[in-house]
């Protein structure tokens, strides 16, 4: 009981941390909220640059893991990766949104089965993407780095807190 209570004070902190630290919209396809000059009250510009995120990331890393100045540029490398790969998709994803929602509109039953099978293709490669790059990042850690981040069980990886790096956030 007591280790279920610090698991999910530790995973609450970290989503915590994870999203003061990412200033920008879990939809990395841009929208309300994306860009420099966005209007938000708080004057702060939000950044969907793939560089920026992962600097924020590997930051949020760092300090909860203690990441060596290697293991820093190495995770940063990986992220940025990510992200620009999560991005690319993502432009994929909305136009096959777009043209799902138009094929619902006009009743076009074979198309909306096309764009949902692509939606279901993109999404897929998306996750992906994003474990591809949590698998080279836990590589990177020490032994003592990784008992520290699997103490937060699959909460950590697999379930959209490695979306920490959200690259998609959808991650």
């Amino acid at each position: 009981m007591k280790k279920s209570i610090l698991r999910l004070a530790s995973v609450a902190a970290l989503t915590t941390a994870a999203m003061m630290a990412q200033q920008f919209p879990m939809h990395m396809g841009g929208g309300p909220g994306a860009g420099p000059g966005n209007g938000n009250a708080g004057g702060t510009i939000t950044t969907t640059d793939p560089a920026t995120l992962a600097a924020r990331q590997v930051s949020f890393l760092t300090t909860f893991l203690t990441l060596t100045s290697g293991q820093v540029t190495q995770a940063t490398t990986i992220f940025t990766t990510a992200i620009t790969a999560v991005r690319a998709l993502q432009t994929q994803i909305d136009t096959a949104e777009t043209a799902l929602a138009t094929a619902v509109k006009a009743s076009a039953t074979a198309t909306i089965a096309t764009q949902a099978t692509a939606l279901g293709t993109l999404h897929g490669q998306v996750v992906a993407a994003n474990a591809k790059a949590d698998a080279a990042f836990y590589l990177l850690l020490t032994a003592d780095q990784k008992t520290k981040l699997d103490a937060l069980g699959a909460d950590f990886f697999g379930d959209g807190l490695s979306g920490i790096h959200v690259p998609g956030g959808g991650h």
